[in-house]
């Protein structure tokens, strides 16, 4: 099994060496996808034995794969190949149209294979210093992604990225050096003082004052790049100048690595510190989050921010559920964090053939979308009703999971507010989709005429919103695992 592991990290490293040797061409481009979909399968193969056999290390201990590694690998590669799938199409028109070039296009296919080893790295390595490097190794080749078209705006998107990006990434570490030196206090083994299993067995020992400051600082740092409030303003601006699958990928998955970072840490501080430190960290960022989100997507204008609102709105919800801890609240974060990511990757995706059909950003610059373009606009529509809870998607049983979770845990007045902010946010994202949808016309804009999102282009739309809404009606496919993921991060 160290072998399939290893398969795992090294599928898409493969894939970043042929598109930088041979460049952005038909058959390296579509290496892509099927990269996806072995690590899908190999995600599938490592849930198999771990659910049967238990945790696998490899390596001399420096991977370690168990449920919660498992069903993040499974997310990881549905995730790429829905995004790399569509940018075939994306980055064919912007080659036909000189939005791109040819070497901009083989550096885009080199940084979002490196991307996807990065977070596989997150989910399989033991030791939190090097999930801290993976994270920030997904940092940088983002923010190379973000500036791709190479124009004002997205150069400064990038660079207020990597700025504010950087001062979280770097309080993380100054955290988990904390974390290094409270478990060494602790007559740790040097050589695992920062492996989680290790930490979690010594966590009852580990000095508790200096572990709340290292915390801390995890929450905050961790919580700057997961885009959770009051440390999210960076998020907006790089969702809605990033190329649109970038955009997917980040909001797919991406954010969803520093959670589960933070998720790794919680369990630490819960076995030390108890419950309610990190539990009101949470709690206020959750809250925070949700807010921040409402007053912002209320009057927006920009259809690819109001997604990128949307992640904030989604990262909080998270943050909420796993503030309440428990072994429903966790499933029901997995189950949101899986949601999320099957239908913001579709969502913004949608947006890149908006763009190409329209020209424009704005929502008042997109009227009668479903009778211009039927599946496109279909698309865009039902990814907005999963995101925003309906039946039969998905992110409406987390949601509604969420809720007995925290009445249960009695924090009846934090899911109050929480219905109430997602009420307001339910009403606006309907406001500007209505609008749309099925607004009245406006002048026209030709589309590229090179542009054709093929047949095999659109599948992975369908079997993104097909897989969110199945997962909605019965979570069978995933039961098991998703109860066992929980398992290993509930207190």
């Amino acid at each position: 099994m160290g072998a399939v592991t290893a398969l795992a990290l090294l599928i898409p490293a493969i894939v970043a060496a042929l598109v930088a040797i041979f460049g952005w061409r038909p058959f390296t481009a579509w290496l892509a996808p099927v990269s996806g979909l072995v690590i899908i399968g190999v995600g599938v193969v490592l849930a198999v034995h771990v659910l049967d056999v238990g945790p696998l290390a490899a390596f001399g201990g420096q991977l370690r794969v168990d449920a919660l590694s498992a069903l993040m690998i499974i997310l990881i590669g549905a995730v790429a190949t829905i995004t790399t799938t569509y940018a075939v199409a994306y980055l064919r028109t912007e080659l036909a149209t000189g939005a791109t070039t040819p070497k901009r296009a083989r550096i885009y296919g080199v940084l979002v294979q490196l991307t996807i080893a990065a977070m596989l790295v997150v989910v399989t390595a033991d030791n939190l210093g090097v999930v801290w490097v993976a994270v920030e190794t997904t940092t940088v080749a983002t923010v190379l992604l973000v500036g791709h078209r190479r124009d004002r705006n997205s150069v400064e998107a990038s660079w207020k990225y990597l700025v504010l990006g950087s001062i979280g990434i770097a309080t993380a570490l100054m955290g988990t050096v904390l974390v290094y030196f409270v478990s060494r206090h602790s007559g740790g083994d040097p050589s695992n003082a920062l492996n989680w299993s290790s930490l979690v067995e010594r966590a009852p020992r580990l000095d508790p004052d200096a572990l709340r400051v290292s915390i801390g600082l995890v929450v905050l740092g961790y919580g700057t790049k997961a885009g959770l409030a009051p440390v999210h303003s960076w998020l907006p601006d790089v969702y809605s100048q990033a190329p649109a699958p970038v955009a997917a990928l980040m909001a797919g998955v991406v954010s969803a690595m520093s959670m589960y970072a933070l998720l790794r840490f919680k369990v630490v501080a819960d076995l030390a510190l108890g419950a309610g430190f990190v539990r009101s960290l949470l709690v206020a960022a959750a809250l925070f989050s949700l807010v921040a989100a409402a007053s912002l997507m209320v009057t927006q204008r920009d259809y690819k921010r109001l997604l990128a609102y949307s992640s904030v709105e989604h990262m909080g919800l998270i943050a909420l559920a796993a503030a309440i801890g428990s072994p429903l609240a966790m499933s029901a974060a997995l189950l949101h964090m899986i949601g999320n990511g099957l239908a913001k990757s579709v969502a913004f995706s949608a947006t890149g053939e908006i763009l190409f059909l329209t020209g424009t950003t704005r929502i008042d610059g997109v009227r009668g979308l479903l009778r211009r373009q039927p599946f496109v606009g279909g698309v865009f529509a039902l990814s907005l009703v999963a995101l925003l809870g309906l039946p039969p998607f998905s992110l409406l049983a987390s949601e509604v999971a969420i809720v007995r979770a925290g009445l249960s845990e009695g924090l009846g007045w934090v899911i109050a507010i929480a219905i109430t902010v997602m009420l307001v946010i339910f009403t606006a994202v309907v406001v500007h989709a209505l609008d749309m949808l099925t607004g009245g016309e406006v002048p026209p804009v030709s589309a590229p005429d090179v542009h054709i999102t093929s047949l095999t282009g659109r599948a992975p739309f369908v079997v993104g919103l097909v897989a969110a809404a199945a997962i909605g009606v019965s979570i069978w496919p995933i039961e098991r695992l998703l109860h066992a993921a929980a398992l290993v991060v509930a207190r």
